[in-house]
């Protein structure tokens, strides 16, 4: 696993800046722009060092990989809460646990701010892909990739944000007074996304071993675009399109349920759980010897148990994205992913049957020993690798732990979803049952821990595919628009304080300020 894991040191980081807004779809019928040949350079592709630039924003970005994202896609659900000290990013628990959002704070601002970077940086390789018309598979590969991120970053900003802004087609977006297409409808921008994921679809390799010969662990595929393609269609509700599209997913071959719940998580020595079988995207992590290279994101940091007090011993991280009382609660306790996913103060860690190491948490007493009674399983730190790293008893210490973006589970209970709405209970039940037996290790029906579900009716199926999709990402950053796009928020939200209002956050402040009026703040703030 070391080596495939080094053959993605690669994919390391460099950007640039980039500007222009174009249809991807578009590209290779457009008039030449500026760019040349001599102003590129060579290698696999001809845009290879601004494609790779596009993963470096992504592990570099904390819109993506750390404390804005969580605070946008998991602590406004009702099973995740901020986590760490009381004192720690205080102004969090109002905003996004209470949904008092605010129109201008470090965390939102962020968000925006990032998601553009990485629009801005796809544009780029787009607008010299406009001017260069490359043939080569190397190259659009990279424009594959550069229509993969444009598309996944305007998708975040159109759950959270609702009418953002498009740029005009054909020319460089450099200053708030240029042309812009201020407060686009949704339709608008999923009419970029579709030409997008279309090109990426298209272009991405099916996997980067046949395309290239080398394994490039992490980058993108086709696979990744008709997933993410299927998540835009599941929150249209466009029940065939997310069929056909999960269907070519499975039908690829490229993937498959881990048959372990748990080895999904293994950041360890070994890497065992690294670019598993069901990981579509994944931003990987690695450490070598002696610490070098080092590559890096702050994604499990931001998340290991957080201690109090003088002590340091199991201060390995920043806290963040903790369980609720309402998940313990709700979980049913004979369901393994319960102890697999939640890190209990106090107790036992469960040892390698639950994705534990055999050591045993101190009590929760926060300010003295332990912050938060619960902590998420899923970026638990291996105490080897602590030793490994050096990062013992330190709070930066779980930077070698991946951000899981997109795995198998996610094609199959959206296919169980889909097919149910479209009237086809047994193929909802037949996905729904391959989560449910893998999570209880048995693919017998008549087991006790996690029972077959059978299908009864499309609504008793509807709520047992809601309640799977809980079980199945908790802590990992569905919940929220889950709840959300399927009508549920007001009403399991409601007593924490969501309104219909808050299924979308106010644009920045900044940022209406900066284009002069010419984008409107959304009109419930």
């Amino acid at each position: 696993m070391k080596n495939k894991i080094k053959s993605f040191t690669a994919v390391l980081a460099f950007a640039g800046i980039a500007i222009l807004l174009n249809s991807c779809s578009k590209f290779l019928n457009r008039q030449p722009l500026s760019a040349t040949q001599d102003d590129l350079g060579s290698g696999s592709g001809t845009f290879e060092a601004k494609a790779l630039g596009l993963y470096s924003a992504l592990r570099n970005s904390g819109g993506f990989s750390t404390l804005p994202w969580l605070d946008f896609n998991s602590i406004r659900d009702d099973d995740a809460q901020k986590g760490s000290s009381v004192s720690d990013g205080a102004e969090i628990n109002a905003e996004f646990e209470t949904f008092q959002y605010t129109k201008d704070d470090w965390a939102t601002d962020s968000y925006w701010g990032d998601h553009f970077n990485m629009i801005q940086l796809a544009n780029e390789i787009i607008h010299d892909a406009d001017s260069l018309k490359p043939k080569d598979e190397g190259s659009l590969r990279n424009v594959g990739e550069a229509c993969f991120f444009r598309a996944y970053a305007y998708f975040d900003l159109l759950k959270a944000y609702g009418e953002i802004y498009l740029p005009l087609e054909n020319f460089y977006y450099t200053s708030p007074n240029q042309q812009i297409v201020p407060n686009a409808k949704p339709g608008e921008i999923f009419a970029l996304i579709d030409s997008d994921l279309t090109v990426a679809s298209a272009y991405l390799p099916l996997t980067w071993a046949t395309a290239t010969g080398n394994s490039y662990f992490g980058r993108l595929t086709q696979g990744a675009a008709n997933t993410l393609w299927a998540q835009t269609y599941l929150w249209r509700g466009n029940w065939a399109r997310v069929i056909g599209l999960c269907n070519t997913v499975v039908n690829s071959g490229q993937y498959h349920l881990d048959p372990s719940f748990i080895d999904i998580w293994k950041d360890g020595l070994n890497g065992a759980g690294k670019c598993g079988p069901e990981s579509i995207f994944e931003l990987v992590n690695y450490v070598g010897p002696n610490q070098s290279p080092w590559i890096a994101v702050q994604w499990g940091t931001s998340q290991n148990v957080r201690q109090g007090g003088a002590s340091v011993d199991w201060n390995l991280g920043w806290g963040w994205n903790v369980p609720t009382q309402v998940l313990v609660n709700a979980w049913d306790s004979t369901d393994p992913r319960r102890n697999e996913t939640i890190l209990f103060s106090g107790r036992y860690d469960g040892g390698t049957a639950t994705g534990g190491y055999g050591n045993t948490l101190p009590a929760y007493n926060p300010g003295v020993v332990l912050d938060q009674p619960y902590w998420n399983k899923k970026a638990y730190s291996d105490p080897q690798m602590r030793q490994y790293t050096g990062q013992i008893g330190s709070a930066g210490g779980a930077d070698w732990i991946d951000h899981r973006i997109l795995r198998y589970a996610d094609v199959v209970l959206m296919l169980a979803e889909a097919s149910n709405e479209t009237g086809d209970g047994a193929t909802a039940a037949k996905n729904l049952e391959l989560i449910r037996s893998r999570a209880d290790g048995d693919s017998d029906i008549t087991r006790k821990y996690v029972p077959y579900i059978p299908f009864v009716s499309q609504t008793q199926m509807r709520t047992a595919i809601k309640n799977e999709r809980r079980w199945e990402f908790a802590l990992e950053g569905y919940r929220f628009y889950d709840l959300v796009r399927w009508g549920d928020a007001a009403s399991i939200l409601g007593s924490l304080g969501y309104s219909d209002k808050s299924a979308l956050y106010p644009i920045p402040q900044p940022i209406i300020d900066q284009f002069l009026g010419k984008l409107v703040q959304n009109p419930k703030y």
